[in-house]
This record gives structure tokens, sequence and C-alpha cells, in this order.
């Protein structure tokens, strides 16, 4: 019973970083547009970082034949290319579409980041049932690994037109995500070993979907020369954030 508390708890305490976009409440609606394009850099440097410093090679060292993780990679492309042409047929074929109406990009962005909560809960659970120290240098390395995240998160769902309120709401839905995973080790410890290895390029590809379909071009609308330096320096600070993460916990 005490791995189960441990993992819960800490699951709870990095799904909890997904509300941090609060910090963003009291900015007035000018200020937070100026900014979200600066967010949508840094979560595009840090789904980069995610799937080709983090999600990849593990993804390599799990199997002996390099082809299943390509081909798992590859289909999670395809998939989130398949999620996106759905979402945007059913977009345009929507009538008397609410203020609540988003761009497509902003599910998709949710879908992958529930597959990586989904992945971050599974690792947490499997570390506490370890021992009790890797589960919390585990913890850790997930809460410092979902801050930069997180708010970059925030930035995409509201470039996608959705409000803060519901912004925060869906991302800390989404992070709740983890709980599955932490349920399916506590629960099928047998099975969820070669479930995460199968989710995790599955995953890969699609924040790399996201981040070189979606919401690379959205950067590309910013003209000025001065705003697109800032927004490369965002993305070159998720990217590198991913990679001093890797550095550290190796």
């Amino acid at each position: 019973m005490l791995v189960w508390f441990n993992s819960l708890v800490s699951v709870l305490l990095v799904s909890l970083v997904s509300v941090i976009g609060i910090l963003f409440l009291a900015l007035k609606k000018e200020k937070l547009e100026e900014i979200q394009l600066l967010l949508v850099a840094l979560a595009t440097g840090g789904l980069l970082g995610g799937a080709f410093f983090h999600l990849l090679p593990e993804s390599f060292a799990s199997f002996d034949n390099d082809k299943i993780p390509s081909f798992l990679l590859v289909s999670g492309f395809m998939l989130f290319f398949v999620l996106e042409r759905f979402l945007h047929w059913h977009h345009d074929h929507t009538t008397g579409i609410s203020e609540y109406s988003v761009k497509p990009f902003g599910t998709v962005n949710l879908i992958a980041d529930g597959l990586h909560n989904y992945l971050d809960g599974i690792l947490i659970a499997a570390s506490f049932s370890y021992s009790f120290s890797i589960g919390m240098a585990t913890t850790i390395t997930v809460l410092l690994h979902e801050l930069p995240q997180e708010i970059g998160d925030f930035g995409v769902l509201l470039h996608a037109g959705f409000s803060k309120k519901r912004a925060l709401i869906f991302n800390f839905l989404s992070a709740c995500v983890a709980f599955l995973g932490a349920f399916t080790v506590l629960i099928f410890q047998s099975s969820a070993h070669i479930l995460s290895k199968a989710v995790l390029p599955v995953a890969a590809g699609g924040f790399i979907y996201l981040a070189a379909v979606d919401l690379i071009p959205e950067l590309h609308s910013e003209k000025t020369l001065r705003k697109s330096i800032y927004q490369l320096l965002a993305l070159i600070l998720g990217l590198s954030l991913l990679i001093i993460l890797t550095i550290f916990t190796e």
C-alpha cells in the first residue's frame, strides 16, 4: 500500500504543475497576446527536445530491432496527421460554431501531452515499485521536465483559441492522464512494461508532428525581426532545458 500512496501522491504533485498557467491570469489580454507566440516557441523547443533527447533514445534502447521503434515513430506521426485531418473536417462541417471553437492543433496538443503524461505516470509508479529513493528522484526529474513544458502548453492552448480558464482546466485534465499510467503499473505490472515500450515512439511521433506541422508554421506568422529573434531564443531555451535534463539525469 505504501507504493500506491507514494506513487499517487507524486503523480498528483506532478499533475498540479499543469496549473502553472494561473500565473498568467492577472495579465491583461493585450499583454498575454504579446507573449503567446513566445510560449508557443518555448513549447516547440520542449516538444522537439522531449522527442529527440528523451523519448527516441529510450525507444531505441528498449527494442533489439531498430526497425520496430522506427515503424512506431512513423505510425505515431501518421496517427496525429489523421487525427488532425478529422478535427479539421469536423471543424469545417460544424454549424453555429460557438465562442469556444478552437483550432484543431489545440486538441492535438492535449492528446499528445496526455500520452506523455501517461508515460510519466508509468515511470513514477514503476520507480516507486523498485525503491522509494529512485521513486523520489524520478518524481523530481519529471517535475523539472514538466515545468517549462506546461508553461508552453498553456501558451499553445491560448493561441489555439482557448480562454484562459478553459486552457487551465483542459491542461490539468490532460495532466491527470498520468494517473492512468500509474494505475497501469500498480494493477497490471506484468503488462505495463510492454505497453510503455510501444507508447514511447508513438508519443515521440506525435511530438514531432505537433512541433513541425502545427507550431512552427504559427511562428512563421510573425514578420518583425525583433520578435522573431525573441521566438528563436525561446525555442532554443526549450531545447536547452531538455538537453540539460538529459545530461543530469543519465
